[in-house]
């Protein structure tokens, strides 16, 4: 070295300074994966936030209100493991295949399946979509809006999204009205519970096992956790948005997120409902706007008009993924362009589908003396039903090696969505029983 080099290196700490160096570098990868991951996240929080609709969350509150503080808050927590494993699934699928579900299921298994899982789709989604409208009037109505007037209000928000050119303004547009969700996290502050019961739960269910509504209400939370357009969603979400097989790590926090904010609504609006606890005879036959009074009547005002505000923002966040879920299906099945970063001119058939379907459940939502509540608690029963097929296809694409390679399911996931699978078909088969045969 030359004496000009040493005269330099005079005093300096050449070990620090190459760890100094190594820690900045470390620290400026870490920002950088940070970076990915905020550019990324949207496919799973999306879909967990459109998870929580109006429809769920009329459930969860009702299920607070019939059933108080008891097992529904540890089986909320649970059922986490249960959505998380259903759409990582999803997402893997979609990043690695680059195809929609519905593509799959018609190339690998014939029109007879694909159009099985199309129509029925499309059924649940449209009543899916009708609670979502039970739930937007509701909090419009609170506000003293006609109920024709909320529905024609409610249908202008939805399509307004369409408007936007791109699919990622659309989902950041989408995403950003996710953040009114922490209404839900007020509300339940506001109704002061007691901590230690709702610890209890995890010891002890604190619950009458023999309540005739017992397992209805068991099949609609299981049914709310992981509804079967989640699974047609996230996956030809993550293809629109141009996710790919070296995203999957990213995709997987982006679900993770997406599972913890639904679980944490979820308990938030179930807690909620407890304020209203052996208060509220025949909830089923009554509306979500009485909800939203007695609510008022127990906890406030103020609880009342943020529930209101709450349910609007979730209806309208699920009617817009429930929406594109149908619009997704039905134009992979008939091959017609499908893209959001497509203008309405560009794909009018996949657009069609969007705003046929807001317009058909608009139409249901005023019709007279329908019991609304008790839709929403059906809708979601209906979906722990129709899920079982399609988590059965989901799990046969994402084990088969043509089309995940080194992608697919390893043994532990195949475990986890065995005791899942198990888990849905128990459920359903008792509740068939229940209801049909004893």
């Amino acid at each position: 070295m030359n004496q000009l080099d040493e005269n330099s290196l005079n005093g300096l700490n050449v070990g620090n300074l190459k760890f100094e160096n190594t820690a900045v570098r470390e620290k400026n990868n870490k920002l950088k994966l940070n970076m990915a991951v905020l550019a990324l996240i949207g496919p799973g929080v999306l879909a967990a936030m459109g998870d929580n609709d109006a429809g769920g969350i009329i459930s969860y509150c009702m299920t607070g209100a019939k059933f108080g503080i008891s097992l529904f808050i540890p089986l909320t927590i649970c059922l986490s493991v249960l959505t998380y494993t259903v759409q990582e699934m999803s997402m893997r699928l979609g990043n690695v295949s680059q195809k929609g579900f519905m593509l799959l299921i018609g190339k690998y298994y014939g029109k007879f399946w694909m159009k099985y899982h199309l129509y029925t789709l499309l059924i649940e989604n449209i009543l899916m979509l009708t609670t979502e409208f039970m739930g937007m009037t509701a909090g419009l109505i609170m506000i003293g809006i006609p109920l024709w007037l909320g529905t024609v209000i409610s249908l202008v928000f939805m399509l307004s999204i369409i408007t936007f050119k791109g699919y990622l303004k659309k989902e950041k547009i989408a995403l950003f009205m996710g953040i009114v969700n922490i209404v839900f996290v007020i509300i339940a502050f506001m109704v002061k519970p007691d901590l230690q019961s709702i610890l209890n739960t995890f010891v002890k269910w604190n619950c009458n096992v023999y309540s005739p509504d017992l397992l209805w209400y068991i099949v609609a939370i299981i049914g709310n956790s992981v509804a079967p357009w989640m699974i047609f969603f996230q996956g030809s979400a993550c293809i629109d948005r141009g996710a790919v097989a070296e995203h999957i790590r990213i995709g997987r926090v982006d679900t993770r997120i997406g599972c913890i904010v639904q679980v944490i609504i979820a308990l938030c609006v179930i807690i909620s409902g407890t304020a209203l606890f052996g208060q509220m005879g025949n909830m089923e036959s009554a509306g979500p706007n009485l909800i939203i009074k007695a609510i008022g009547a127990n906890t406030g005002k103020t609880a009342a008009v943020l529930f209101a505000a709450g349910l609007f923002n979730a209806g309208l966040i699920a009617s817009i993924t429930i929406a594109l879920s149908s619009s997704w299906c039905t134009a992979e099945a008939f091959k017609w362009n499908h893209s959001l970063n497509d203008s309405i001119s560009e794909a009018p058939k996949f657009y069609a589908v969007y705003i046929g379907s807001a317009l058909i459940a608009a139409f249901i939502m005023l019709i007279p003396n329908l019991p609304l509540n008790c839709m929403a608690l059906l809708t979601q029963i209906i979906g722990g039903i129709l899920i079982i097929p399609i988590l059965i296809f989901l799990v046969i694409f994402t084990n088969k090696k043509e089309i995940m390679g080194s992608y697919k399911n390893s043994f532990f996931v195949n475990i986890r969505v065995c005791i899942v699978a198990v888990l849905l078909i128990g459920t359903a088969l008792l509740f068939i029983v229940h209801s049909f045969v004893l």
